[in-house]
């Protein structure tokens, strides 16, 4: 289990960087993450979320350039589990309070380690993940012991494109993020 993160930004942004380069899997969080964590209630029951569409376009490309995608939530909701169909994310385990072993199943799918895993989270039901992860991974407004955690912390708050955020940070690091955008002008013509 690694350490509770303290000290110097600079030397966990580098620390960051070096890791993010091992990426082969990124998994995020939804409610607090993919979502701004607000569920909406009707007489019927839960209604509806709200997902950014940064966000999606985001895990689009970033899929394109051959990083996988899981998604791990804690509720189980129809909503997410259509928006995660229609981005094309294959690896989607609803339902996990306890999103170690989700994780491990994803792993172990596409023969990865856990050094080779980004996590997002936010609050204290991705501590344990975020313990295990090479990249562990906070959202603006995450609970603190989440960004003590994080070797890399976003500027956006969770719903607002902080998934985006965290896959471009990931292509950056990987030398992918030109080929991702250009990717997008190249079909426009």
């Amino acid at each position: 289990m690694r350490p509770v993160l303290h000290g110097n930004p600079a030397i966990r942004r580098a620390r960051a960087l070096g890791a993010a380069r091992h990426v082969r899997l990124l998994v995020l969080d939804v409610d607090g993450v993919l979502t701004d964590g607000r569920l909406l209630y009707e007489e019927a029951g839960p209604v509806g979320k709200a997902f950014h569409a940064q966000d999606g376009l985001g895990m689009k490309a970033a899929q394109a350039q051959g990083l996988h995608i899981a998604v791990i939530s804690g509720l189980d909701s129809p909503v997410v589990a259509r928006r995660v169909h229609e981005l094309g994310v294959e690896e989607y385990y609803p339902g996990h309070r306890h999103k170690v072993e989700a994780l491990q199943l994803a792993l172990d799918r596409y023969g990865l380690d856990w050094p080779q895993a980004a996590y997002l989270g936010d609050d204290w039901v991705d501590l344990a993940v975020m313990q295990r992860v090479g990249l562990p991974m906070a959202v603006a407004d995450a609970q603190p012991e989440c960004l003590r955690q994080a070797l890399w912390i976003g500027r956006r708050p969770g719903g607002r494109g902080a998934a985006r955020e965290a896959i471009r940070f990931i292509l950056q690091a990987q030398g992918r993020l030109d080929k991702a955008v250009a990717s997008f002008i190249h079909k426009e013509r």
